[in-house]
């Protein structure tokens, strides 16, 4: 097996990450790092899969090159990069260096350059070393021969290519060294490079395939300087054609110049320093931790210089924790006395053999007394149960673990809550949840797992879950896994936990986040276990009855898509429907995106040809269906969970970055909203047998938060006044009386009061409303005109976000926005959208939250009589017995409207139904 030499197009490799993932990646301090992590990512990829012996990095200069000084024009209308991008370069170069990897670069040549004289050194004088080049440039192809090839990224980081001679060929009908001339001719757009006017790629690769070269071109037009019209093997050249080649002759040879890689720069090269596991991985892993690259730890290869032991970082900033099995009773009874008095709190943990909690039996549980101290009370092993003296451990720890006055610490407390909760143990006094916490604190980023804690903000390198389960079909649950190896597994993460604890609570308070966590979030904790125990009944009869109803839906609208069509395809192909659309009925492409293979049919793209073709409307029909069917139809009878009967989704409190609540397993935020089609969904769930569904929803609550933060006096009495808010608004918008407001000039008004506080552009509004953009625009200043407070208030909160950072609700929480203050106009302005909807989104979100604890409250211990079941958008859906539901409907409306005191009155509908698509209104008499 030959060895392998990686030489890095660094330069081209920034540009794709930073392109390619999103601008808004930045590090809890707000670093921007989307480029350097696509750089990384792609780097230990390579390494991955092509295994490498030696490695190098070239990189470009800022200074000119050769080819500026012969060509003014070279690159010279190429826009300048984003700061944010440049800004990025140093901690690429930062990342080389930790794992050792040479860096070239000089003054008057581009990395390009670099890289082909490498390659060229390197496969002469090692013809045992294949060279392999990593870029996301095809100039390289240029430098591809018997021994040197191009890996390069087609699109995004992830999709790639390696080029040997031969697909360079298959590409472009050319080899690759006559790619400069082929550039020559055809010239580079990208990079200015004129070529010879008029003559196209087709037309330059069909004069190459018979000429060579450039130099063989130009000496046979010397050859026969008057003649109109030439012949050479099969190729005519004539007219228009042999007039240009003639006449750029110069700008021919110019071109081929400028696009030539250069192979012979002066540079000095050790093979031997290009080793690549010549590289200490605690240098690397240092980098890494600053970068909050944990998700790449992994991809890291094994190194010649490894840390003195796993956790060597660790190590030497804490001492080594004492980890401790409970082997005996007096272990277990010695423990329960340190747990009592553990007055300031103690961190527990639960080992399971599920990941989700209502299906999870519990195995062991770990507590940590102190940082560095823990211990692991095993419950099950095997198959069988652990006792202490004739019990179980959870039967001794119980009164511990329902203590209220003793503080209860944790990572994802909500799953260990409802865990203990199916082993029959109310966990109480539950105090700080790290995961809460540095979502709080961070809640536009997704690293908020324990692993990637302990990395980010310990240094510290966890047991991977996997190095003991195993992973696929050979995985184990965690009750067969030995018994050490889950106590120094289970410790280490009460342990992790327990000193994240320390210092995510000092930074709340910094951030004066504090009260809101333990006011709002820590509390509503176990409101959402509850609610996730709890679950809710599906009609599965009902179910069935309405897959088969869809099914046949779905057929008659196929039948009429192929009618349509004029044949029979796969709809559900994207080849096949692009090929119907745009070949077969020659639909126009103008305006539609491009993917890799061709033009998009995703749903905004045939969302522009809604008015073309009748096809359309009957494709977006079709998926509607489809969707809804694979989704929720065909997917909740599979979600019942045996033992209770119910579907059980997970209400995720750290995910959205306004600080809303989200599900998952099922998402029923997704059911559509007041369309018969979502309404068909939602008619499957369904009150036990002497009980209905309460639902209570807040009316047009977003647009109340925005009248009392803009404090616009016309939006204020509009809700004073219980009026219409869209009819309100239309009739100032069109200049009309209240009830000559049409229901189309209401829909308009509905769109621009709901797009303000999304931030929503003219292009957007006009998108929706299916207007001109102008008329967009002229609605906007309208509504603004009689709104004139919000702009005001739009732009005090813009000036905010860009001199701060972030953006606030009314109770202080916070939504990162660094990449408001870039130097690129589009993402700022995506910014400014988020910017402006933040305050009324969060502040809605802590309203329902705040709404959902007093709730939970008053029902106390009467989950018999009145249960809280799901949150979506905002309402709250209570299952309750029957004859108390307008006793609880009308409780729940007077909690929800005191809430919170703004200056409009908050309103709430109350609603109740044999199932959750049938409610219907007049439970409090209002």
């Amino acid at each position: 097996m030959p060895k392998k030499f990686v030489l890095i197009d660094s330069n081209a490799l920034v540009h794709r990450g930073f392109h390619a993932l999103p601008p808004t990646m930045a590090t809890k301090e707000g670093e921007i790092i989307n480029a350097v992590y696509g750089f990384t990512m792609v780097f230990l990829n390579v390494l991955a899969k092509l295994k490498p012996d030696y490695a190098a990095a070239c990189f470009d200069l800022a200074a000119p090159t050769f080819r500026h000084k012969a060509s003014d024009l070279y690159k010279a209308k190429r826009l300048k990069g984003a700061s944010e991008l440049y800004a990025q370069i140093p901690r690429v170069r930062e990342i080389l260096r930790a794992f050792n990897i040479p860096i070239f670069e000089k003054k008057g040549y581009e990395a390009d350059d670099l890289i082909g004289t490498l390659a060229r050194e390197i496969s002469q004088k090692y013809k045992e070393i294949e060279v392999i080049i990593v870029t996301g440039d095809l100039d390289i192809l240029q430098l591809v021969r018997e021994n040197v090839f191009a890996y390069t990224l087609r699109k995004g980081v992830k999709d790639t290519v390696i080029y040997d001679a031969k697909m360079v060929r298959e590409r472009y009908a050319l080899a690759p060294r006559q790619l400069p001339d082929f550039k020559g001719l055809a010239g580079d757009a990208s990079d200015n490079i004129p070529g010879v006017y008029k003559v196209g790629e087709k037309t330059a690769s069909q004069i190459l395939k018979v000429f060579g070269s450039i130099e063989k071109l130009y000496a046979f037009l010397e050859a026969h300087p008057a003649e109109e019209k030439l012949k050479y093997k099969d190729l005519e050249i004539k007219g228009k054609l042999l007039e240009n080649l003639r006449k750029f002759k110069k700008d021919a040879y110019l071109s081929k110049k400028l696009g030539t890689i250069v192979q012979d720069v002066g540079i000095k090269f050790d093979l031997a320093k290009c080793v690549l596991t010549d590289f200490n991985r605690q240098k690397v892993l240092n980098i890494f931790q600053k970068l909050e690259f944990q998700s790449l730890i992994a991809k890291i290869p094994a190194s010649q210089n490894p840390p003195a032991t796993r956790s060597a970082s660790y190590a030497a900033q804490n001492k080594a924790g004492d980890y401790r099995m409970v082997k005996s009773l007096a272990d277990l009874n010695n423990l329960i006395v340190q747990l009592q008095n553990a007055k300031n709190g103690f961190c527990l943990d639960t080992e399971t053999t599920s990941v989700k909690p209502t299906e999870a039996e519990l195995v062991g549980i770990s507590f940590a007394i102190a940082p560095g101290r823990a211990f692991y009370a095993p419950i099950k092993y095997q198959n069988s149960a652990v006792k202490y003296g004739g019990k179980s451990a959870l039967d001794l720890l119980k009164p511990i673990l329902t203590d209220p006055n003793l503080p209860k610490i944790g990572h994802n407390l909500k799953y260990d809550y409802i865990v203990l909760a199916q082993a029959g143990v109310n966990l109480q006094g539950i105090y700080f949840d790290t995961m809460l916490a540095s979502y709080l604190l961070n809640p536009g980023s997704r690293q908020h797992s324990l692993d990637a804690l302990s990395f980010s903000m310990l240094g510290y390198e966890k047991i991977k879950t996997e190095s003991l389960l195993g992973k696929g079909k050979q995985q184990i649950t965690m009750n067969l896994v030995n018994l050490a190896q889950v106590t120094e597994y289970s410790c280490e993460d009460a342990d992790m936990a327990l000193r994240l604890s320390l210092i995510l609570k000092k930074k709340l308070e910094q951030e004066k986040l504090a009260k809101l966590f333990f006011e709002v979030e820590m509390p509503l904790l176990p409101i959402l276990a509850q609610m996730e125990e709890n679950g809710v009944k599906i009609d599965q009869d009902y179910l069935k009855s309405l897959n088969w109803e869809m099914d046949v839906k779905i057929r008659v609208l196929q039948k009429r898509i192929y009618n349509n069509a004029g044949s029979e395809f796969n709809i559900n192909s994207t080849r096949e429907l692009e090929n119907i659309l745009f070949e077969k009925i020659g639909l126009s492409t103008l305006g539609i995106k491009r993917t890799q293979t061709g033009y998009s049919t995703a749903a905004g793209e045939l969302a522009k040809l809604r008015d073309k073709h009748p096809i359309i409307d009957l494709i977006s029909r079709y998926r509607e269906l489809a969707k809804l069917k694979s989704t929720y139809v065909q997917a909740l009878p599979r979600l019942v969970n045996p033992k209770t009967g119910r579907v059980h989704t997970s209400f995720n409190q750290t995910i959205t970055a306004t600080g809303r609540l989200s599900s998952s397993n099922p998402n029923l935020q997704n059911i559509p909203i007041r369309t018969k089609l979502g309404n068909s969904i939602r008619k499957a769930f369904i009150p036990e047998k002497g009980y209905v569904l309460l639902a209570l929803d807040y009316s047009q609550i977003d647009l109340r938060v925005v009248a009392h933060l803009s404090g616009d006096t016309q939006l204020i009495a509009a809700f004073r006044d219980d009026q219409d808010i869209h009819i309100a608004t239309a009739a100032k918008i069109y200049n009309v009386n209240l009830e000559d407001v049409s229901p189309r000039q209401r829909q308009a008004a509905k769109a621009i009061n709901f797009g303000l506080i999304y931030g929503m552009s003219a292009y957007g509004l006009s998108e929706t409303l299916k207007i001109s953009r102008e008329q967009a625009q002229e609605f906007i200043e309208s509504y603004l005109e009689s709104y004139p407070s919000l702009e005001e208030y739009v732009q005090k909160v813009i000036r905010f976000a860009k001199k701060n950072g972030y953006v606030k609700t009314l109770l202080g929480r916070k939504r990162l926005l660094p990449e408001i203050r870039s130097s690129q106009t589009q993402i700022v302005r995506a910014a400014e959208r988020m910017a402006i909807n933040m305050p009324s989104q969060g502040m809605t979100a802590d309203i329902l939250k705040m709404a959902m604890i007093q709730a939970s409250k008053i029902i106390g211990e009467k989950n018999d009589e009145c249960r809280l079941l799901l949150q979506v958008h905002d309402d709250l859906l209570f299952e309750v017995k029957k004859e108390k539901a307008r006793f609880w409907a009308e409780r729940f409306k007077k909690i929800m409207e005191g809430i919170y005191k703004l200056s409009v009155p908050l309103k709430v509908e109350a609603t109740i139904g044999k199932n959750w698509g049938e409610m219907e209104g007049g439970v409090t008499g209002n």
